[in-house]
């Protein structure tokens, strides 16, 4: 099995966990680690692909890619930049601050869509080896 196809199952099983954490958001203490675990295993799934790919330099030759790896890459930037927004409004409702809840709700569902985002680009955007 090539390391493609590890990462796509990999990325498959990430949102699927993303979705079950959305749709147990009622359940806050299910919901958090859920969405905790989403978000680490994420981060580390972008760094076996930096480490087992080079990801960093090849995304760094932006003009030289094909457009599809430079949408994919966005997206995916972009999803980890929204990671940091829904950490810390999570945590600002964890410590009492419900004014926080609308903005957290707006992060939620925009990095939601942005992680089906990568997921369907990486497929376009993944070159044979």
């Amino acid at each position: 099995m090539s390391t493609a196809v590890v990462f796509q199952i990999q990325s498959f099983l990430i949102l699927s966990t993303m979705t079950l954490g959305v749709y147990l958001r009622k359940k806050r203490s299910v919901h958090i680690k859920l969405m905790a675990t989403t978000i680490i295993w994420d981060i580390l799934l972008i760094l076996q692909i930096e480490l087992g790919r080079g990801a960093i330099i090849k995304a760094s030759n932006a003009v030289s890619n094909a457009m599809m790896l430079n949408v994919h890459v966005s997206i995916a930037v972009l999803t980890v930049f929204f990671y940091g927004g829904m950490i810390y409004t999570g945590r600002k409702l964890l410590s009492g601050d419900n004014s926080i809840r609308p903005l957290h709700k707006k992060l939620g569902w925009t990095t939601w869509s942005l992680r089906i985002l990568t997921f369907v680009t990486s497929f376009w955007a993944v070159t044979p080896q």
